[in-house]
């Protein structure tokens, strides 16, 4: 594992266990008592409309009383699993049928089916024993935490921001931020798909896109945790997308810590088209996976806020921002009027035909030109055309390969010479030479985390 990624084993070790009390777990490990504890406390949280905790209560419940879209989910559930999301009520219709002797005809379709039935953010129907069935399964423990006996409780469902309807397949985008010592320390942003079924839970194949702390824009993406240029199944890149009422929302994330009480923990935040940002849920074990969104270790920034004294959540909000946001290289790069980069960056590299490719490069100012892998180069087509080149190294003077690259760098174009290389002498695709970086400022400590 590379050197400042927080791990499972260190996470449960150093954060979770000094920072949560028997209290906070109580709370966290049950949304219902969350959405009390969060609601006592003034802030927002989705209306609930009933709470079912056994067969007999199932068997009595009002259906009248449910819209016709919402969301059913196990109280104690974790991982997004058992979470039903209703879009709309549908109605269904059975043909009447008569029987002539051996034959069975279809004399109408004029009968209503006798249950209710309702569309599901996949497209999919449910009928209202399918809905029984799922809730039984959810107080009988099928989704919760040790398969204990739990509550299924149905909400109220967030309504999609225009801004998001092409990012998000049929489901409510959320926002996961990691808050620890009353400061917001990383944050991404879930889109839910076809392949998770609306759900925005990456688990379940939803894509993560990291947020940069200072502006709230989206910067990165991945989908099971590996680096990708668009949504699946679609043209539209995650890259660039900018939350409104973002500094509003990392407040909002720090005074649900507070009413917790727990020092470190995940708030997953929605913004309903009606109401604005909401607090979906909070949680006490965050998943890991925000880093590899965010190519960024998590450790470093936490271990960072060690012993700071944050009195108010306006306050903890502008150390996030000014810490994690890239206020300080911007400084920077104002002063030299050079960009600032990091050890490890994302490029664009331009095909032959045009196209375009996302890679991870390393910076390396050791080296003098860029060198790029020669699988990439036939992949793009840039091999069509080549060139060779006297070079002096350990062995004496050598040709090599040289072909013409164009790549972008931190939305900076560059036009140049790249060698061929063998993929088997390369950790990464592309390695980026002093050459080519007489624009930027080069910070080692600025490193990116990527996962093969």
């Amino acid at each position: 594992m590379p050197a400042g990624i927080l791990g499972i084993n260190a996470r449960n070790l150093l954060y979770i266990k000094p920072s949560t009390t028997k209290r906070a777990l109580r709370i966290l490990d049950n949304k219902l008592l969350t959405k009390e504890v969060l609601k006592k406390n003034g802030l927002p949280t989705p209306e609930t409309f009933g709470v079912i905790s056994s067969a007999k209560q199932l068997d009595e419940f009002e259906w009248d009383r449910l819209p016709s879209s919402f969301a059913l989910k196990p109280n104690r559930g974790f991982g997004g699993e058992g979470i039903l999301i209703i879009f709309s009520k549908k109605d269904l219709w059975t043909p009447n049928i008569k029987k002539v002797g051996f034959f069975h005809l279809i004399t109408s379709l004029t009968k209503r089916l006798p249950e209710r039935a309702w569309i599901k953010a996949d497209g999919g129907i449910v009928t209202m024993q399918d809905i029984k069935g799922h809730i039984l399964n959810i107080i009988e423990g099928t989704f919760s935490l040790g398969s204990a006996p739990d509550d299924a409780f149905f909400e109220k469902r967030i309504k999609i921001l225009k801004l998001f309807k092409n990012f998000s397949f049929k489901g409510i985008p959320d926002i996961r931020i990691i808050v620890y010592n009353s400061i917001p320390v990383m944050a991404q942003l879930r889109l839910p798909t076809k392949e998770s079924g609306g759900k925005a839970n990456l688990h379940l194949g939803a894509v993560g896109a990291g947020i940069d702390m200072g502006s709230g824009t989206t910067t990165h993406a991945v989908h099971h945790e590996r680096p990708i240029n668009y949504i699946p199944g679609t043209r539209y890149s995650p890259r660039g997308i900018k939350i409104p009422d973002w500094p509003e929302i990392l407040e909002l994330a720090i005074r649900a810590q507070q009413a917790a009480r727990c020092n470190f923990l995940g708030a997953d935040i929605s913004i309903d088209r009606d109401r604005g940002p909401v607090i979906l849920e909070l949680n006490a074990r965050p998943g890991l996976a925000i880093q590899l969104a965010n190519i960024a270790p998590l450790r470093e920034r936490l271990q960072r806020l060690r012993g700071l004294n944050i009195n108010s959540p306006r306050k903890g909000v502008k150390i996030a921002q000014d810490l994690f946001g890239g206020t300080l290289e911007e400084e920077l790069e104002e002063l030299s009027g050079k960009k600032v980069i990091g050890a490890r960056e994302e490029i664009i590299i331009y095909g032959a035909a045009n196209q375009e490719y996302f890679a991870i490069a390393k910076i390396d100012t050791g080296a003098y030109r860029t060198a790029i892998a020669k699988t990439l180069a036939e992949k793009l087509g840039l091999t069509s055309i080549l060139k060779y080149k006297g070079v002096r190294g350990a062995l004496g003077k050598e040709e090599r390969q040289i072909i013409d690259l164009v790549f972008k760098l931190d939305k900076t174009k560059i036009h140049t010479e790249a060698f061929i290389a063998s993929r088997d002498e390369m950790k990464h695709d592309v390695i980026i030479g002093r050459r080519d970086l007489k624009k930027f400022l080069v910070d080692p400590t600025k490193n990116v985390l990527f996962k093969k």
